[in-house]
Formats: structure tokens, C-alpha cells, sequence
């Protein structure tokens, strides 16, 4: 084998080479955006849940209006300690009279969302994303008038 093709060779590897390296980077931060995904969804399904519930007349087990005392419990994520835990993260829930704070943390990917609720419509949701840290509670949506509040 000549010297040229031995050159070539040796450049052919450590292109493959490279391009491994960046495609098992890249693979992973798409899996960390994925699962960032992920937990938006969940928090927003659940503060939709907890939209839903506070509409419900409390003869039916809702909230009539009020989203003091609400939980996991009462839409129907049953776990004992007070938290949720799913394939994406785990949740816990902060329900005042003026809102509802869903915080989700992924330890596997270091992600975490805070999904705020303040009233009944769809306008009334805010999320924040972060990465290594909690995010700060995300502030009042401006289409989220008074008449829409809790």
C-alpha cells in the first residue's frame, strides 16, 4: 500500500470517527429536549386537569370555584405522599387561593418546568423550562384577565 492511500485511510477513520462523536452528542440533547417536552406536557395536562376541576360543582367532587385544598388526590393522580411520578419526571403541586403551581424535575436529564395556573381559561397557563436548577414561578400571562382569575 502506498503512502497516499495509507494517508487516506488514516483521514477515512477519523472522519467516521468524528462523525460518531457528534452524532452520539447530538442524540443526546435530543433526548433532553424530548424529555423537557415531556414534562411541559404533563405539567400542562395536569394544570388543565386542575383548570377542570375547579369548574366542577363540588356535589360532584370538584372545587366549585375554589382551588384551596387541591391535590393530586382529587384529579385523580393517586400517589401517598402527595407528589406524582411518571416515566418523565416527578411533580408536586402548590394550590393557593389565587393559583396552582405544578413544579416537575427530571433527575435523570437534570430537567425541570414550573406550570402556573390563575384561572379557568385557557390563557391562564404559563410555563417556565430550566436546566440544572428549579425555574422561577413564571408570571401572569397578560390574557389572563381578572374576570378569567380564580
Amino acid at each position: 500500500m502506498g503512502q497516499q492511500q495509507l494517508l487516506l485511510l488514516v483521514l477515512g477513520i477519523v472522519i467516521v470517527g468524528l462523525a460518531v462523536v457528534v452524532g452520539i452528542q447530538a442524540f443526546g440533547e435530543n433526548q433532553k429536549k424530548a424529555n423537557a417536552d415531556a414534562l411541559v406536557n404533563d405539567g400542562v395536562r395536569i394544570a388543565s386537569d386542575a383548570q377542570a376541576w375547579v369548574l366542577k360543582p363540588q356535589a360532584f367532587g370538584g372545587g366549585d370555584g375554589a382551588t384551596t385544598g387541591l391535590d393530586f388526590n382529587d384529579l385523580g393522580y393517586t400517589n401517598a405522599d402527595g407528589t406524582y411520578t411518571n416515566l418523565n419526571g416527578d411533580y408536586t403541586m402548590d394550590a393557593t387561593a389565587t393559583d396552582v403551581l405544578i413544579s416537575g424535575q427530571s433527575t435523570a436529564n437534570n430537567n425541570y418546568v414550573a406550570v402556573a395556573v390563575w384561572g379557568t381559561a385557557p390563557g391562564c397557563i404559563a410555563t417556565e423550562i430550566a436546566s440544572d436548577e428549579a425555574p422561577e414561578k413564571p408570571s401572569k400571562p397578560s390574557g389572563c384577565t381578572d374576570a378569567q382569575s380564580f
